[in-house]
């Protein structure tokens, strides 16, 4: 997740539920750095019409069931997605050195969703995308 000492990734691909979902600016600008020392941050300050930033810790879980999770802790959490708790677990379906596919639920518009990301390491070049730095 953080390389050797940290490790930033951005965002290619996310699909809502079944949906696969448009890529605005505020998607192809976003990125979120992964720190050895267990800390996480993303870039929105940088963009501020793209939301508030994101910081907190984050660690390596297995859940009940033996799936492998990212818990990102923040008190920023319950603001920026709307939950009661300051942690969220995305469950891991891939990870190597340079991408990474993440699922989580969200409630959005009184229905529970699945989000899924598909992200690769910033140094990554990816044909025919046009991300923003």
């Amino acid at each position: 997740m953080a390389g050797d000492s940290v490790k930033t990734w951005k965002l290619v691909k996310r699909y809502n539920g079944k949906t696969r979902m448009n890529m605005g600016d505020c998607f192809l600008h976003y990125r979120q750095s992964f720190y050895s020392n267990g800390t996480v941050t993303d870039n929105n300050a940088q963009h501020p019409s793209c939301g508030p930033s994101l910081s907190g810790t984050w660690s390596i879980i297995k859940d009940s069931l033996g799936y492998t999770h990212i818990r990102i802790t923040s008190v920023k959490l319950k603001e920026l997605l709307h939950i009661d708790k300051d942690y969220k677990d995305f469950r891991i379906f891939y990870a190597s050195k340079d991408s990474l596919h993440l699922s989580y639920t969200h409630k959005q518009f009184g229905k529970k969703r699945r989000i899924s990301d598909y992200l690769v390491s910033e140094e990554l070049s990816i044909p025919d995308r046009k991300f923003h730095h």
